[in-house]
């Protein structure tokens, strides 16, 4: 294949066509030796990068793109014209509370955290399918609509001890050839106000089932701002852990929360390791105060997640990514005790995302997508997919014009490859 120099040329996407001006180019990366036979290699056959107008081969040798020519005996799989996009990452989500696939399930009114969560408990006592194959059939629906990554929020609480740590655990084995997984232990019931949560986590971490430990409000919800801080990051600290905290928190309220989380990422060295879910107390920030909580953020090397829920809750993306802070975009809870809603399809919540911002210019509707690619594979530490030389070969091949054109559409993921893999075609997941 030929690739670009580079495709952001003189103001214009040599990929997405004479209307789009894209404004983070792909870091460029060495060329890759490969040996000239080799059994894992396969040429995909008249693909279309990011909507070119014109079709390309991209050649894939263990696992990752090359700009080599293809060994010979390199499988061939012909792209029919469809557009190549990277396949996304799902960077807060909760499949452990999911009814995706069950029968029907009838809300109770609900209207505090509080509230929610004891109707989580009623509904994780009433689903009859074990919480595995209920994660792990959500898990896999998320593959075939093109996520190749996400951050799993698993609930840990006297109500349930690990069960949820263990049951998504088996399903992210079961998936692993399709699908990173990263699993927090989240205190959806508080880490102070429920008894025994502090052990419960401290054991999920310890014993390396997961990768990070959760929080939620300090304030508003545990009412104990510095006695759960000092739990949660002490655990972080003690076993080399990540920390994603939920902070739903408005105004003032949740500023407080959010300083404190900085000054302790700051005086434990917890550069990078860091995130902050929701968020709901910057949108809405006068620009001054805006601008320096986002040097504070980016100082801190702390990543921040919204699930754009709407209009007046999404974080200032495009603000925030000027100071160097990085968003993440999730789906939230899937057809839970929460929601009736979501769909764990990542193109879909970026297209969400467009709408919430009000999107209109070609531009736009990129950026929502790249809050979806490669915000959130920095969040999780991935390598950038971004279908050029030396970059992981996971992508998704769709029929359409353009980017923008299928954020808006969102037309059926026809093919999802993951390390040069087909991993599922047509909504079904093939091989394993």
């Amino acid at each position: 294949m030929r690739w670009p120099t580079s495709p952001y040329s003189g103001g214009r996407c040599t990929w997405c066509g004479p209307a789009s001006r894209c404004d983070t180019p792909p870091t460029p990366r060495p060329s890759q030796e490969i040996p000239m036979h080799s059994e894992s290699a396969t040429v995909f056959r008249n693909v279309r990068p990011y909507g070119a107008e014109k079709p390309q081969d991209l050649t894939v040798v263990d696992g990752v793109f090359t700009d080599s020519p293809a060994p010979s005996g390199a499988r061939v799989v012909d792209g029919e014209g469809r557009i190549a996009l990277p396949t996304l990452v799902d960077a807060h989500i909760h499949p452990d509370k999911t009814a995706w696939g069950e029968p029907w399930v009838t809300r109770n009114p609900a209207s505090s955290i509080a509230g929610y969560t004891a109707e989580d408990v009623k509904l994780h006592h009433a689903l009859r399918t074990p919480l595995k194959e209920r994660a792990q059939r959500l898990m896999g629906h998320a593959v075939t609509r093109g996520t190749r990554a996400m951050r799993a929020h698993v609930d840990v609480a006297p109500a349930y001890g690990l069960a949820g740590v263990e049951g998504v655990g088996a399903a992210r084995r079961a998936l692993r050839h399709a699908l990173d997984v990263e699993i927090v232990a989240f205190p959806q019931h508080g880490v102070v106000r429920a008894p025994g949560t502090r052990e419960l986590l401290e054991e999920a971490v310890r014993t390396g089932a997961v990768d990070r430990v959760g929080g939620i409000d300090p304030i508003g919800f545990d009412e104990a701002l510095d006695e759960q801080l000092d739990v949660v990051f002490s655990i972080a600290d003690r076993h080399g852990a990540g920390v994603d905290i939920h902070l739903h928190e408005r105004a003032g309220t949740g500023l407080e929360s959010l300083r404190a989380i900085i000054a302790r990422t700051r005086a434990l060295s917890l550069q990078g390791k860091v995130t902050v879910s929701h968020v709901f107390c910057v949108p809405g920030l006068p620009e001054r105060e805006l601008d320096a909580l986002a040097a504070g953020l980016a100082e801190a090397g702390i990543s921040l997640t919204t699930v754009a829920p709407s209009s007046d809750l999404v974080l200032p993306i495009e603000r925030l990514r000027e100071h160097g802070v990085h968003v993440g975009l999730g789906s939230d809870g899937v057809r839970d005790s929460w929601s009736p809603f979501g769909d764990a399809d990542m193109l879909h919540r970026a297209h969400l995302l467009a709408r919430v911002q009000d999107a209109r210019l070609d531009e736009e509707l990129e950026a929502a997508f790249r809050a979806g690619a490669d915000d959130g594979a920095h969040l999780l530490g991935l390598a950038r997919a971004d279908l050029r030389p030396g970059s992981p070969a996971d992508f998704l091949l769709v029929r359409g014009e353009c980017l923008p054109q299928v954020v808006v559409d969102l037309p059926r993921r026809e093919l999802v490859v993951r390390g040069g893999r087909i991993v599922a075609r047509d909504g079904e997941l093939v091989g394993g």
